[in-house]
């Protein structure tokens, strides 16, 4: 026997204002909206600035947690990665992790100042 989640609802409240229920549906996807949909595209256009901005001669970490150093950015958006002397990969723009490469900074930076 299945039982419609809507007629469960409607049971519930004999003689209730169908408004509430619309009302209560809207404020349920105004919640989703503000804590999980727009902070995400706020990341994802975070994400897009930095990968856009980044320049040869810095430290990076990718999203594969490969690290290395840019020795060039090419014109079709991928970049020339140093990852070893002498040793050269190429990826791209997108796969550069903002929060990796921010972590792996402020590391580098507190073992740098611990000396």
């Amino acid at each position: 026997m299945f039982v419609n989640l809507l007629t469960v609802m409607l049971q519930a409240q004999p003689g209730g204002s169908p408004y509430f229920s619309l009302l209560f549906m809207v404020g349920m996807i105004g919640v989703m909206y503000f804590f999980m949909i727009r902070p995400q595209a706020k990341r994802a256009k975070e994400q897009k600035k930095f990968a856009d901005t980044i320049a040869a001669g810095e430290k990076i970490v990718t999203t594969a947690g490969i690290h290395g150093t840019i020795s060039r950015v090419n014109e079709d958006g991928t970049l020339k990665l140093e990852v070893g002397h002498g040793t050269f990969i190429t990826i791209e723009r997108s796969a550069v992790s903002m929060e990796m490469t921010a972590a792996h900074r402020k590391k580098v930076e507190g073992v740098a100042t611990a000396k």
